[in-house]
């Protein structure tokens, strides 16, 4: 664990231009370094350490970056002195919304025959999970995204996936077409035989119910996988 040594300055005791709320308000946000905007957001330190130092502990953890509040755990987080139960959940909420707002900047991109944009869509939020997870995207008649649904966690795979929890998910959604999307944790999104199987399985299903399965798209590391793109939902 890193340590910061403790200059015994309080925020209040150091220059009124050098506090990050302070410069948060003469300048704006957008002047804060990564660390100053945590401190912000923590708004106080320890007996031994300002917010400002505690924030700068934080990122030098792992990554040495922000993505430490999305890889690291509350419990984790909580080993750090100075960050108790409460000041783990505000980081892991901030983190929570940053990829929110990140992902609703996305949505009015998102393009039904382009897997791109989908892909996009949910890179941030999947690429980052330790276990594969499946989404179920559903689109209606104008190819507008209606909603999705986590249908499994774990290994894709027949024992797993089942095409009839798909199909009643995307008959509640009223959906013409549906994308399935998942994540390899591995980084490496080339599609495995079960994600293969699992495709033909439900584009079966999909051709009886006259519900398309208009894609399956795999997500790795800053990388994706398109049955469309690559001919292999055929």
């Amino acid at each position: 664990m890193g340590k910061i040594m403790n200059t015994h300055i309080t925020m209040k005791e150091m220059p009124e231009s050098e506090q990050p709320l302070e410069k948060c308000f003469r300048y704006g946000a957008q002047m804060l370094s990564d660390a100053e905007l945590l401190a912000v957001i923590l708004r106080s330190g320890t007996r031994d350490v300002t917010a400002l130092q505690l924030a700068q502990l934080i990122l030098s953890q792992r990554d040495r970056n922000l993505l430490n509040l999305n890889y690291m755990h509350p419990e984790e987080m909580q080993k750090i002195p100075g960050i108790g139960r409460v000041k783990a959940a505000q980081l892991k909420c901030i983190a929570e919304l940053a990829g929110r707002i990140a992902k609703t900047s996305r949505f009015q991109n998102i393009i039904l025959n382009e897997p791109a944009s989908i892909a996009d869509y949910y890179m941030e939020s999947l690429r980052h999970e330790a276990k594969e997870k499946l989404l179920l995207a559903m689109f209606d008649a104008k190819c507008s995204l209606l909603g999705d649904e986590v249908i499994s966690v774990g290994t894709v795979t027949h024992s797993l996936v089942s095409p009839r929890e798909i199909f009643l998910k995307a008959l509640e959604y009223q959906a013409v077409h549906i994308v399935l999307v998942h994540n390899h944790p591995s980084g490496d999104p080339s599609p495995s035989e079960a994600d293969r199987n699992v495709t033909r399985r439900v584009m079966e299903s999909g051709a009886i119910l006259g519900i398309a399965l208009a894609d399956h798209i795999i997500i790795g590391d800053n990388r994706y996988i398109s049955f469309r793109e690559n001919d292999l939902l055929g």
